[in-house]
């Protein structure tokens, strides 16, 4: 009991401190909160960066990918060179699995698609339309007509906004697939367009065609496909279930939706680089200004350290009160700028704002900063422990000086 109210005296004393010199604090708080309002704000918008293109890549490629080893290693001579012939039984055994929600079968392919007066080359996907649409959500933007149904009489085609445009297509026009067999022949699909979309990224816009699964076998003069996309009911089952499908089947290759996800991995590369400098750059500064008020506290309190020395009072017992002033500091200015950050994260849900289309995109997409409870208590941890540390750091010497020569210092 007694040692609890010691504490909370010597708290007492640090928080009278404080006050002595409020502007000097006010600044000194006023930088650790901005300090942590923006490494917070930082690592949310980081952190939701990531999860939107994990969740997009485990969209795009579903949370495990089943294939031939060669499928992912070695470039294809011939369409569907390395496909998989046994797609039908697999599906069957995979949706066995209480944990896989969808398994979709996927033919890539390439080409040339042709209006009759201009060829271009295009990239073909191959898929079920109705399982394709409806498990992956909304993955792509239709701008005109309407998305692949199965089930259609004749041979239906979904164009990229840029390669509809080059083409001159509009949903209802007719053009023509022509692309390579399994045995290497020439092969003609005449087709109809059923709906233009947009996938944000223009490269892609200019060569993406997705086609009905069945009209790609057509094409292709075959029954394979290049793979199954295996659709989980939660990310984080991806690492067991990959385990599960490789032992059941060795003679194939599992790969997750992170081994497919090279921009996911470029991306979250680079802003653990800028955003790990922009809180050592933050951190830095925090310890600075801490140093200066502090320094500026101790000169000015020199004589008071040498009474209290005086008086009997120890060392490590002054460096305490003073690491506790530093804690005080460091303690309210770390809690208002996690609330500033807080606020913003809210408001930025609550009024949406977007942000411009980042390089190689045409279109943006909304700012929102993830709110993450382990990241906020990091933060105020490790604003607290450095403003302490640096305050224990700064008084050092004056509270190891003689006492004579702390008594006479002006």
């Amino acid at each position: 009991m007694s040692f609890t109210w010691l504490q909370f005296t010597w708290l007492q004393f640090a928080i009278q401190n404080t006050l002595r010199n409020r502007r000097r604090s006010l600044v000194t708080v006023s930088i650790a909160a901005l300090g942590t309002a923006g490494i917070l704000l930082a690592g949310g918008f980081a952190l939701y960066t990531y999860e939107s293109l994990a969740q997009a890549a485990a969209r795009e490629s579903g949370h495990l990918v089943l294939g031939k080893p060669d499928q992912f290693v070695k470039d294809e001579e011939t369409p569907l060179q390395y496909g998989l012939d046994n797609a039908a039984p697999l599906r069957s055994q995979l949706l066995a699995h209480p944990q896989v929600r969808s398994v979709l079968p996927k033919v890539e392919f390439s080409g040339l698609i042709s209006n009759g007066d201009k060829s271009v080359v295009m990239v073909g996907l191959g898929v079920e339309p109705d399982a394709e649409f409806s498990v992956k959500g909304p993955f792509l933007t239709v701008t005109a007509g309407d998305v692949l149904t199965s089930g259609s009489q004749d041979p239906e085609v979904m164009l990229g906004q840029a390669l509809a445009r080059n083409l001159k297509a509009t949903p209802g026009s007719s053009l023509t697939l022509l692309a390579s067999t399994t045995e290497g022949a020439l092969n003609a699909l005449d087709v109809r367009v059923k709906g233009v979309f947009t996938t944000g990224v223009l490269e892609i816009d200019k060569r993406l065609v997705y086609v009905d699964i069945a009209t790609a076998q057509r094409l292709l003069n075959t029954q394979k496909v290049s793979s199954l996309g295996i659709f989980l009911s939660r990310m984080n089952q991806t690492v067991t279930m990959q385990a599960k499908v490789a032992q059941s089947y060795p003679a194939l290759t599992v790969r997750t939706w992170e081994d497919q996800a090279f921009y996911y991995k470029s991306v979250r590369d680079l802003y653990n680089r800028i955003f790990g400098a922009l809180g050592l750059i933050i951190a830095v500064i925090v310890v600075f200004v801490v140093t200066n008020a502090m320094s500026m506290a101790i000169i000015e309190r020199t004589r008071e350290i040498g009474t209290l020395r005086a008086l009997g009072t120890l060392p490590w017992q002054i460096l305490r009160t003073l690491s506790l002033e530093g804690m005080v500091l460091g303690g309210v200015g770390a809690l208002a700028g996690a609330a500033l950050a807080l606020a913003v994260s809210v408001f930025l849900y609550v009024v949406p704002v977007n942000m411009p289309p980042p390089p190689g995109h045409s279109v943006g997409y909304p700012l929102y900063i993830t709110i993450d409870p382990a990241m906020y208590l990091a933060t105020i941890a490790a604003i607290i422990t450095l403003t302490m540390l640096t305050s224990v750091w700064v008084a050092r010497k004056t509270v190891h000086m003689p006492v004579v020569d702390a008594l006479a210092h002006t």
